[in-house]
């Protein structure tokens, strides 16, 4: 669907893990920010309040570290490129969560990017399920 108004690039797996990630970030805060609406939560002060709960590092690392045995190899690959960049941590974030978190984002990122929409759905399942 999004592939007609998309020009997904033809070999995502070849972009930086930081690109990935740039992407994952924004595709998961608006996963969970649609999640939130769903749960009947509209107020713009609640919603912020809300998604800053499971769009921070510590968050999406426990989530990665529960999805961890449903991914492929495929997946794993890009799990631990992304978990390998050398990036600043924030001073309020640990640096081994932040390293899993940006694993997340970069995971989210590529499924993303290379138009695996079922995949994504069904680790979004799963999540939701978590949270």
């Amino acid at each position: 669907m999004l592939d007609k108004l998309i020009n997904f690039p033809k070999r995502p797996n070849l972009l930086s893990p930081a690109t990935m990630a740039y992407i994952g970030d924004s595709v998961f805060e608006l996963f969970i920010r649609n999640l939130l609406l769903e749960r009947k939560i509209v107020k713009p002060n609640d919603l912020h309040k809300e998604a800053i709960k499971y769009v921070n590092a510590t968050s999406q690392s426990n989530l990665l570290k529960h999805l961890k045995g449903d991914l492929s190899d495929e997946e794993l690959s890009i799990v631990r490129r992304g978990r390998n960049i050398k990036t600043g941590v924030p001073q309020n974030a640990d640096p081994v969560d932040y390293q899993y978190s940006t694993a997340f984002e970069a995971l989210i990122g590529y499924l993303y990017l290379a138009g695996k929409e079922d995949r994504l759905i069904e680790l979004f399942t799963k999540i939701k399920e978590m949270i």
